[in-house]
């Protein structure tokens, strides 16, 4: 089953906005049903369009697409390799004249001094020596002489002197590398945070977090290992291939075609288990992220784990995906280490043959034995080449998998784009209409149908209903966190579609259910609402919400540093500080969504107070549950199955004995209605609110 998780949509510096609103109400939209993700909105793990790629080839492109911004350092980069590669490949034949060098001074020393080299040769053959005759003439050795050391000498400097120079150039070409990579990655990591940004409510509300988050960190480092090692390797080895093919060429066509023999074979063998490798890989990654996300969930509801006594079930389910993702990794592992294994078989099975073959050729006179010597080198280098890309494809598989979902989230819907043609003063009175509004999760399950109401500036309108009435859809069609599919929805008597999203939530304060705060200091929190704000206002701000008068008992005061759950405060503290930071915002419509409804009675009361001075000559939506909340509020609207069923004051809508009535007593259980009528007349402030 996939989770529902949590998210909070980008927002303007001056909205205020709790990571719940959007998933409670999706959960809402949905009910009962458990969420199955589908093709259509690719699956658990990222929703993928149709053009994207599904496939290994398609994906590497697009990974090496990347790389284009970085042309002119990838030619520096190429052209080292190759006279890196030039050098190298070119080293062995040196190497085999030095040999040819000690070969004929040692015969040299043996013959007669002064004795034509033909003379010798045709003498061995009258004594029957004929192999031997055969393998002297096409040697360059001069009877008499024995090694000429400073000839050799001067081959060998030559030898470490290119072996020198191509292992700086192989130094300078890794270095410029990783820094075009590093670049890259930089890059692909803005863009995914910008994508981030412009993806809709719903692309969070279907997907788990922790897959997410392996998105964005291990597949993204994933991708830059890939790149940085990898392409790096393959490039080298691939270039080294074609060097030592074109060398060995030269130095012996027959023995070439032998130690060709073997890529024919070497291909087939990657290819088939390369391929195999890669289903696996991508099944690795996508463990990968349900592990994570199961390990989140885990973590952050760790009071609720424990308090319901689910230890046992969360530690099977970790158990199950730990079990899952252990299968995938170990196969992807072992597939993908099978390939060097096999290629190394292969190349040894061509080393002897031409081991056996160049020994024939030399001891036939065909070819001398730096020549052999040299293509025996050749044919070392040759397979290990080969054997590094083969290694290269394990990591090579698991990066190509990672970029394949990175760009599943990239290639992801985002929201409508913006088409702003109007604008907003920069303080509105907050008249809010609904004309006529319709919204549906999934075009066959409509949540909210025809929808018209009014808000007055400066007025406080209550929404209340059961749970999955459209309570809270209702205040993010406001915000614009999901787009209307009918109506339209008008503040200050504009389209609020014409506005840009940012203009737009600069404008609205939002307090929710689940206070959530930053990894930052108690003054840093409240000044999110708004970045520009003085340390005054900080203050002011504050005492105006009720935070000063604890956050002074704190040894640190407002530079008391709180962690990402505010586990430092108390639940009550930290609602309180989110109030004081919509406040610190100034908007000119305030949405109150469950603010006081995980907070206890007597910390309620100061919530109370605090949302009462926000709420001051602003027009504002609360959401509640406690009836006694709301009760002065100017209008009240009864919400059911995604329509306005009743709305009026509170006084109003009692008499009615209606819906609201029936939610009333639900509550007041076990007195009389004529007694609660009477506790309603008290003021708001001395209201203890029942449970």
């Amino acid at each position: 089953m996939a989770r529902r998780t949590k998210n909070q949509a980008p927002a303007a510096a001056g909205t205020v906005a709790s990571d719940t609103a959007a998933s409670d109400t999706a959960a809402s939209a949905l009910g009962d049903e458990e969420y199955q993700p589908t093709e259509a909105d690719g699956g658990m793990f990222g929703a993928t369009p149709a053009k994207k790629a599904q496939h290994f080839l398609p994906s590497a492109k697009r990974l090496i697409g990347l790389l284009r911004p970085e042309r002119a350092k990838m030619i520096i980069v190429v052209a080292l390799v190759v006279v890196s590669v030039v050098l190298t490949v070119l080293a062995p034949k040196i190497l085999g004249q030095a040999m040819d060098a000690i070969f004929n001074g040692v015969i040299g020393m043996q013959l007669p001094k002064g004795v034509p080299l033909d003379q010798v040769v045709a003498q061995a053959r009258a004594d029957g020596n004929t192999q031997f005759a055969d393998m002297l003439q096409n040697t360059a050795v001069v009877p008499g002489e024995g090694v000429d050391f400073t000839v050799l000498g001067r081959l060998i400097i030559v030898v470490l002197a290119m072996y020198t120079i191509a292992s700086v150039l192989s130094w300078a070409q890794g270095y410029i590398l990783n820094g075009l990579v590093m670049r890259v990655v930089f890059r692909l990591r803005q863009d995914i945070e910008e994508k981030l940004n412009r993806l809709p409510l719903s692309y969070f509300d279907t997907r788990q977090r922790g897959d997410l988050m392996s998105r964005v960190t291990n597949d993204v480092d994933n991708i830059q290992q890939a790149l940085q090692q990898a392409f790096s390797q393959l490039v080298q080895s691939l270039l080294t291939v074609l060097g030592i093919a074109a060398m060995m060429f030269i130095v012996s066509w027959q023995l070439a075609l032998i130690a060709l023999i073997s890529l024919p074979l070497s291909g087939i063998i990657a290819g088939v288990i390369g391929a195999r490798s890669q289903k696996l890989f991508t099944a690795q990654w996508k463990n990968t992220g349900a592990l994570n996300g199961h390990i989140e969930e885990t973590f952050s509801g760790q009071e609720i784990v424990r308090a319901f006594g689910r230890d046992r079930e969360m530690l099977e389910e970790f158990d199950k995906r730990n079990e899952q993702l252990y299968t995938a990794s170990f196969g992807a592992q072992f597939v993908s280490g099978m390939i060097m294994p096999a290629m190394t078989f292969v190349s040894y099975l061509s080393y002897v043959l031409i081991a056996v073959v160049g020994g024939l050729r030399v001891a036939s006179g065909q070819m001398t034995l730096g020549d052999a010597t040299a293509f025996i080198q050749y044919s070392r280098e040759f397979s290990q080449p080969i054997g590094q890309m083969a290694g290269m494809a394990n990591m090579l598989q698991s990066g190509v998998a990672s970029a394949e979902r990175t760009f599943e989230l990239l290639d992801a819907d985002e929201q409508d784009p913006e088409t702003q043609t109007a604008h907003l003063p920069e303080r509105t009175d907050g008249h809010v209409e609904f004309e006529r509004v319709s919204f549906a999760y999934s075009a066959d399950k409509p949540l909210i149908e025809d929808l018209t109401f009014s808000a007055e500036p400066g007025h406080t309108v209550a929404i209340v209903g059961p749970t999955g009435a459209g309570k809270t859809t209702l205040v993010n069609l406001v915000m614009r966190f999901y787009e209307l599919t009918g109506g339209r929805i008008l503040l200050d008597g504009v389209d609020i579609t014409s506005l840009s999203r940012g203009e737009l939530r600069s404008q609205v304060g939002m307090v929710l259910q689940d206070a959530w705060l930053f990894s930052g200091t108690i003054r840093e929190n409240i000044r999110y609402g708004r970045l520009d704000a003085t340390d005054e206002e900080v203050v002011a701000a504050a005492q105006a919400t009720m935070v000063d008068r604890f956050v002074r008992q704190l040894p640190e005061g407002y530079d008391t540093v709180l962690d990402a759950d505010g586990g430092s405060v108390s639940a009550g503290e930290r609602q309180l500080i989110t109030i004081a930071r919509a406040f610190i915002a100034n908007p000119s419509l305030l949405i109150l969504d469950e603010a006081t409804s995980s907070v206890d009675t007597r910390t309620e009361l100061l919530v109370q107070h605090a949302m009462a001075a926000l709420r001051t000559d602003r027009t504002s939506f609360v959401i509640a549950h406690r009836l006694s909340t709301i009760r002065d509020a100017h209008t009240i609207l009864v919400m059911d199955g995604g329509r306005i069923v009743e709305q009026g004051n509170h006084e109003h809508l009692l008499a009615q004995r209606g819906a609201y009535y029936a939610l009333y007593m639900s509550q007041f259980m076990g007195g009389e209605p004529d007694d609660e009528l009477e506790a309603l007349a008290e003021p708001a402030s001395e209201a203890v609110p029942v449970e």
